[in-house]
């Protein structure tokens, strides 16, 4: 018997599989390849909502969980994958100006944002008020720890990469039963593709479609992440990933015209230089209304739990979450009211 069957490898899957590999227990993956809003995410990190300068929900926590999580996993699958890296906030005016002092100010942001206005040139950006710089930031080659996780879990026979059969799950007395494979505990983390699983659809996981660019700019020389209407973030040879559109009725995976023109307009917004598109991509962000995740065990069986909603911010909340749900299973540590799914109850 196994400890777990983990259903999903996105962000939420793949953070889940790590924290149980860390602790000794014996994993399988199961993933039918459906969802991909991991995989084309901007995957940048960021402890500040700098929209209405508030500080991320546990960004402490979070933050400092962050950099041995991954640092782990890129020792397991012998790659880089966690690049740390500033943001910076164009700022418009005067007047923002004084509100990024104030917001620097407080008590919750202060660890967070740089205190000075930075007032360095980018070539191809105006900027007459400067920048403000977030702390604490970077970004995760999304690409590489997929791929680089999978491939991992393939060598050990721990993926297997077919479509879940809810109809074959189950639950017998301590334990579950797939096709065979008996396991202690099951953990949903399937992303938007929970809407087609009878144990968890109840919840209110809404589903935010965001689309974005990969784009050739010779004319632009950035170090670091700019935040504005849209993220710019430098991936190296004149590449940038620039995003993102927010769309919330359109629940597909197809990129749209006019997600492309929206990004292409708020593109020239911040660049003074001609860019090339080479890639436009879309998918479906696992969103919940209250911003929270969807966290905990079913309220009728004991062992399938649901690991989700981790919306735009995953890169944070995956590895925090994924411990959370782990010693609420294993060491019956109360999980957050904020983030347990019974607040839907």
């Amino acid at each position: 018997m196994i400890d777990y069957i983990i259903v999903g490898s996105g962000l939420a899957g793949l953070s889940f599989a790590e924290t149980c590999l860390q602790n000794g227990k014996s994993i399988l993956v199961f993933e039918n390849n459906t969802q991909n809003s991991s995989r084309i995410a901007g995957g940048f990190y960021n402890p500040v909502i700098l929209k209405r300068f508030s500080a991320v929900w546990n960004a402490q926590e979070q933050i400092e969980l962050l950099d041995s999580f991954y640092s782990k996993i890129e020792t397991r699958i012998d790659a880089k994958i966690d690049y740390k890296l500033p943001i910076i906030r164009k700022i418009h005016s005067i007047e923002e100006q004084n509100n990024w002092f104030q917001a620097s100010d407080k008590k919750e942001l202060a660890p967070f944002l740089s205190t000075k206005i930075s007032n360095k040139k980018y070539i191809a950006i105006d900027s007459p008020f400067g920048f403000g710089e977030v702390l604490h930031t970077g970004y995760l080659d999304m690409t590489t720890f997929i791929n680089g996780y999978k491939k991992y879990l393939d060598t050990y026979s721990l993926l297997k990469e077919e479509s879940f059969c809810y109809e074959k799950l189950k639950n017998i007395d301590n334990h579950i039963e797939y096709k065979g494979i008996k396991a202690k505990n099951i953990v949903f983390a399937e992303g938007y593709g929970m809407h087609s699983n009878p144990y968890f659809k109840y919840l209110p996981l809404d589903g935010t479609k965001g689309e974005l660019f990969t784009i050739k700019a010779y004319g632009l020389d950035l170090d670091v992440i700019i935040n504005t209407s849209v993220f710019i973030l430098p991936m190296g040879d004149n590449l940038y990933k620039v995003g993102a559109t927010y769309n919330w009725t359109d629940k597909t995976d197809l990129p749209t015209p006019e997600g492309r023109q929206e990004l292409i307009d708020r593109i020239k917004e911040i660049l003074n230089c001609d860019f090339e598109i080479v890639t436009h991509l879309a998918g479906v962000r696992p969103t919940v209304k209250d911003r929270k995740p969807l966290v905990g065990k079913h309220s009728e069986f004991n062992n399938i739990y649901i690991l989700n909603g981790l919306g735009t911010r995953g890169v944070m909340l995956g590895p925090a979450m994924a411990k959370a749900l782990f010693e609420n299973i294993e060491n019956n540590v109360p999980l957050d009211k904020v983030i347990n799914i019974n607040r839907f109850k």
